[in-house]
């Protein structure tokens, strides 16, 4: 069975309080306050998806966290620096984006309790693509470019390329494409002319 992820104890009291009053202020960055509470309810004995579900956010950035925060402490839940402008998708924004892979598309059609098939947006997307999850995300008020999109994607594992499952009808008297021309179908003979001569030779 694979191991579960916790958060690992508390170096000291003064860890385990530092954490615990970020996971608590009102007035810190979002994202440091969300990565306390992931820590922080670790430690209350809550699991990857409860506490997933409890915080709105993507599993996978539930176990990012602990992961940093075992390896690294606090100074792991910081910020990581680098060169170049800094990354424009706050950690909430990222999770909503890794949320809506987890969604029905909208226009994928669904059977209803009457048979029939319908979608929640008919001119919806009926699979996910770079393109949809961007314009999805947009419509929920993130800024965001596709290509950052497909990093963010990448850099949590996330998949969103789904192979085509097409539906099939319960109607009994549907009968679906049957199988091409056989190839030992029977080919029509050529007659083949006959090389005698058809007037007497006198």
């Amino acid at each position: 069975m694979p191991k579960i992820l916790r958060a690992r104890p508390a170096a000291g009291s003064d860890e385990e309080r530092t954490v615990r009053r970020l996971a608590g202020a009102r007035h810190a960055p979002a994202d440091g306050v969300q990565r306390g509470r992931i820590i922080a309810l670790s430690w209350d004995g809550l699991r990857v998806p409860a506490i997933a579900e409890q915080l709105g956010c993507h599993e996978q950035t539930v176990r990012r966290w602990l992961e940093r925060f075992n390896a690294g402490g606090l100074d792991g839940l910081a910020d990581r620096g680098g060169q170049g402008r800094k990354r424009r998708i706050t950690e909430d924004e990222r999770s909503r984006i890794l949320a809506l892979v987890m969604q029905t598309p909208p226009g994928r059609p669904d059977r209803a309790p009457d048979g029939q098939l319908a979608a929640a947006e008919a001119a919806g997307p009926p699979e996910w693509t770079l393109n949809a999850l961007t314009a999805a995300a947009r419509a929920e008020g993130i800024d965001v470019h596709r290509s950052q999109v497909r990093r963010i994607l990448l850099a949590e594992g996330v998949r969103w390329r789904r192979t085509r499952t097409w539906i099939r009808s319960t109607d009994p008297d549907f009968a679906g494409k049957g199988h091409g021309s056989s190839r030992s179908t029977p080919h029509h003979r050529r007659t083949r002319r006959s090389c005698a001569p058809t007037s007497s030779v006198r």
